[in-house]
């Protein structure tokens, strides 16, 4: 408990540094004092975090579905916003004395005269000269020097040279942002593309050379992504003409309740062999035996810790995330792979990468797995190294093959930077073909 809550406060103190350096940057560097654009900024740069832990907390929380749904547009996507114009305004640091100096030398240049000519002589224009009367002495004559023309007035400039410098950076830092975001929300309401890969498999008969196995995961059905989005993917999946689909965890982030009819279209998945499906991390945050039992009820078929043989000629294995531990469930890699003919081919469903080392060591020949996200946000991705053995892709470990797909929708912001959303259509190859 105590190291939970150190790690708290220690994320809250790198988020508050975080935003109050974003508003330093993007509304106190930018604004006058006490004007109402930077009133609006401040306000804005406290409520939106503030939605962003709404959004975060509110589907565990049990608050009302339709209050999760209008929290989590802003609230998720301020989270992907804040990313992006942080690492913007970072890299501005290094523009700005560089774009400071050059303003300086143009402004020293226009601040010298040109070379100055020879003076002219002053005009005089003497008196003219009167006869005197008798008597009077002659008047003298004064001289009188021409007006020279005053100097045109330099008007003051409309911002200093800082404040000039802090709105360029600052507004290519937000319009950066702002596009990048942009940009990476389309792919997700797009929906995902279809990925083909080859996988040749010794053990695999010839008769089921070219056998396509379509792999999705991590659709998370929620507050943002939902019927429509469980549709696209259906439609997608179908026009690829499986032999077999497997679903590999991650399905939903909300209950049974909420999500039951954004799950609907799953029912019409058609494949040669059926529909599989398996559980991840959130669905032991949604209620994972009720989204079991409702996926069945759909006509795709859970494989819990169990296998079935593949009339093609190899086994189709599944195990439960390693999330259901805390639960009591959770993988058991003896139930779902002992006692079965090793001179089979196996392949195996399970969410995370990090349990192909216990596929490994039970002989399967191929694991589908999901989870990374593929990172879902750059740089994402090196962080997902440091906990998955692969982040997205095709890898060899011993004899076993790990494919891990970037998944079909996304986890808190509908944003994907540098990982698209994938459909794979894995394809066995025998090598006795």
């Amino acid at each position: 408990m105590v190291a939970f809550l150190l790690v708290l406060v220690v994320v809250l103190a790198v988020l508050g540094g975080v935003h109050w350096y974003v508003w330093r940057r993007l509304v106190r560097d930018v604004t006058a004092p006490g004007g109402l654009p930077r009133r609006l900024g401040t306000a804005a740069v406290v409520a939106l975090p503030l939605l962003s832990l709404a959004a975060l907390s509110s589907s565990r929380a049990g608050a009302p579905f339709w209050f999760q749904q209008i929290v989590a547009w802003p609230g998720f996507l301020w989270l992907a916003l804040l990313l992006y114009v942080t690492l913007a305004l970072v890299v501005g640091e290094a523009v700005r004395p560089v774009l400071r100096a050059r303003l300086a030398r143009r402004d020293a240049r226009a601040a010298v005269p040109p070379e100055a000519a020879p003076a002219p002589v002053p005009a005089v224009e003497p008196e003219p000269v009167t006869v005197p009367d008798a008597g009077k002495p002659a008047s003298t004559p004064v001289p009188v020097l021409a007006e020279e023309p005053a100097p045109p007035a330099v008007a003051p400039a409309d911002v200093s040279r800082r404040l000039f410098v802090s709105r360029v950076v600052g507004g290519s830092a937000a319009a950066v942002a702002l596009g990048t975001v942009g940009y990476g929300t389309y792919g997700v309401l797009r929906g995902p593309r279809v990925k083909r890969v080859t996988v040749p498999l010794a053990k695999v008969p010839r008769a089921a050379h070219g056998y396509r196995i379509a792999v999705v995961s991590d659709i998370h059905l929620g507050p943002i992504l939902g019927r429509a989005h469980s549709q696209r993917i259906v439609d997608t999946i179908n026009s690829t003409q499986p032999d077999l689909i497997a679903i590999v965890g991650d399905l939903v982030d909300g209950t049974v309740e909420n999500l039951g009819s954004a799950a609907e279209p799953l029912a019409r998945l058609r494949a040669r062999h059926g529909s599989f499906f398996v559980t991840g991390n959130h669905e032991y945050f949604s209620g994972a035996d009720a989204w079991v039992d409702h996926v069945r009820e759909l006509g795709l078929r859970p494989l819990r810790n169990e296998r079935v043989e593949i009339a093609a000629g190899f086994d189709l294995a599944g195990v439960d995330d390693v999330a259901g531990e805390s639960e009591g469930q959770g993988p058991d890699f003896a139930r779902a792979l002992g006692d079965r003919d090793r001179a089979r081919a196996s392949v195996l469903l399970a969410h995370q990468p990090i349990v192909v080392h216990d596929a490994v060591r039970h002989g399967v020949d191929l694991q589908l797995s999901g989870h990374t996200h593929g990172g879902q946000l750059w740089p994402g991705e090196y962080l997902a190294e440091l906990a998955n053995p692969t982040v997205a892709g095709l890898e060899r470990y011993g004899d076993t093959q790990l494919y891990v797909s970037r998944g079909a929708g996304a986890w808190g912001p509908p944003v994907r930077v540098g990982a698209p959303s994938d459909i794979t259509v894995v394809e066995l190859a025998s090598k006795q073909a």
